[in-house]
């Protein structure tokens, strides 16, 4: 079965906000780091770091859910993550991504 997530990548904690939604989530996060669109928000503004994803098992709600997201004051998306990584990790770090082989 496939799973759709939204995500929230950042520069730093408290900094710049990307939000986006995917169906394979290892290798979004790694387009963001490898800067594989250079002309890109997340390019330009350094955003790398994974700090928030929700999981879905239907694209349509994961868009619903990223569009509700895109709306929010950003208190209160910076509260939604702290609440689930209060440190502002990275949450990619250890995913061992195989950063030699993307997908095109």
């Amino acid at each position: 079965m496939k799973h759709w997530y939204v995500y929230i990548m950042t520069n730093k904690p408290n900094g710049v906000l990307y939000i986006g939604v995917t169906d394979n989530i290892e290798e979004r996060v790694k387009e963001h780091k490898l800067k594989v669109y250079p002309k890109s928000f997340t390019a330009k503004y350094n955003c790398d770091k994974l700090v928030y994803f929700e999981e879905f098992e239907n694209g349509n709600d994961a868009e619903i859910r990223e569009r509700q997201f895109k709306k929010w004051k950003k208190d209160w998306k910076i509260q939604l993550i702290e609440d689930m990584n209060p440190g502002w990790v990275d949450l990619s770090e250890n995913w061992n991504l195989n950063y030699s082989k993307l997908r095109k």
